[in-house]
């Protein structure tokens, strides 16, 4: 026990905001210690992060197309290093949407494999930029909206300058097509990536109604599975015609690494060959060149140019057994439509409730726009010209797709969801 006279003052411990000044002095303001995580980051100027991150982007999508074109083009001492990288660079603008003016017409068809790529580089492409500007997490629509249209100055900035270099000695490219084209293109997969990453994708998430939320998932679903069924058709056909596939790339006569090099370009078009036998499934079908029909009822070609891809095509209608390949995208809205009912009921047997008719028939009705919606702008994105004349057009008509899509899985969804919650076994606690 310590012993402490009236006559001696008790001297103050120290430490923040210890009074320890010499006698006479006044006394310092007292400043409190800092909370953990208030810590502010420095951050990055707007300018610098959305160009850094827009540059990378342009970078990393571009090189494999570069490498890709460069061994289609440097076999057997074909080309030049300078050529190649030209030719990269037409590849990547024509994988955003920019058509190629060449001399045998325009060339517009967009291998969906690059446009993916690109896709993903540029989410990331935000979300860089907002943590660079301290954006995380602060769920402001401001910062996302900004930070995304940043990134998409950047990577105008860059696809400008991309067509001027490809045009010099190549095809004929518009730079402000290709500025305008990459401004949005790189916006809208930014915003994204800036919207997870500030929180304002949750925060919308949030604030909508739980069948909307319902619908939009189950749609997705249901164009995923579609999808899937799809790339399983392509695959079967594509290896079903191997034999001519493979001979198509021998006939180039371009030596081992420039078949290497047409195979990957293929590979590049297997996503748009996903699409298109999607469709075919649909009904609506799909053109390879003017006055050409795809469909599961009628087949009219004319003479196909020598592209692996086309190898698969079919030669005539559905008949017999494969009149199954109409059920399904029926099945896939009805099993996107049960997976609905069954986490409802799930959720619902949780809360010992029961799942109301209109809180399940609403989003499977839903699930069908949704659906179409997302096929409608794949068909789109997935056809193009490949010339003038007769390959001016090849592709799916986006509408018919669209429309066939939303038609066929909100029926799909909304038998699925009530067959399962009609042979459910769970009941409304008593």
């Amino acid at each position: 026990m310590s012993s402490v006279t009236p006559d001696q003052p008790r001297r103050p411990a120290t430490g923040v905001g210890a009074d320890d000044r010499p006698a006479g002095r006044p006394p310092r303001p007292r400043v409190p210690a800092p909370r953990a995580g208030e810590a502010r980051r420095s951050r990055a100027p707007l300018a610098v992060a959305a160009g850094v991150a827009a540059a990378w982007a342009a970078l990393t999508s571009y090189l494999p197309v570069a490498l890709v074109l460069g061994l289609a083009q440097l076999s057997e001492d074909a080309g030049s290093v300078a050529g190649a990288l030209r030719a990269g660079l037409g590849g990547w603008l024509l994988g955003h949407g920019v058509p190629l003016a060449t001399d045998a017409g325009p060339v517009g068809l967009a291998p969906l494999a690059l446009t993916g790529l690109a896709v993903w580089r540029l989410v990331r492409a935000g979300v860089h930029t907002s943590r660079a500007i301290g954006a995380r997490g602060g769920r402001s629509p401001r910062q996302a909206l900004t930070a995304a249209g940043a990134v998409g100055v950047g990577y105008a900035l860059l696809g400008t300058l991309a067509a001027v270099l490809a045009g010099v000695g190549g095809p004929a490219v518009s730079p402000v097509r290709a500025g305008g084209t990459f401004a949005i293109f790189g916006a809208l997969a930014a915003l994204a990536g800036t919207a997870r990453t500030t929180g304002v994708a949750g925060l919308l998430v949030e604030r909508a109604p739980a069948p909307v939320r319902d619908g939009v998932r189950t749609g997705l679903v249901a164009g995923l599975l579609l999808l899937g069924a799809g790339a399983g058709a392509a695959g079967l056909a594509i290896a079903t015609g191997g034999g001519d596939a493979a001979d198509m790339i021998g006939a180039y006569r371009t030596g081992v690494a420039g078949q290497a090099g047409i195979t990957l370009v293929s590979l590049a078009y297997a996503p748009n060959a996903t699409v298109w036998s999607a469709s075919y499934l649909l009904g609506p079908g799909f053109a390879v060149g003017a006055d050409t029909a795809v469909r599961t009822s009628e087949v009219s070609l004319g003479a196909l140019p020598a592209v692996p891809l086309l190898a698969g095509l079919p030669s005539g209608p559905v008949e017999g057994f494969g009149a199954a390949l109409l059920a399904i995208p029926v099945l896939a809205g009805m099993a996107a439509g049960c997976l609905l009912a069954r986490r409802l009921l799930r959720l619902a047997a949780e809360d010992r409730a029961e799942v109301a008719w209109p809180a399940l028939l609403v989003p499977a009705a839903l699930a069908g726009p949704v659906a179409g919606l997302l096929l409608g702008v794949l068909a789109g994105a997935s056809g193009g010209p490949l010339g003038g004349g007769r390959l001016a057009e090849i592709g799916p008509v986006p509408w018919q797709v669209a429309g066939t899509a939303t038609a066929v899985v909100a029926a799909g969804a909304l038998l699925g969801a009530a067959a399962t919650r009609s042979l459910s076994k769970g009941k409304s606690p008593s």
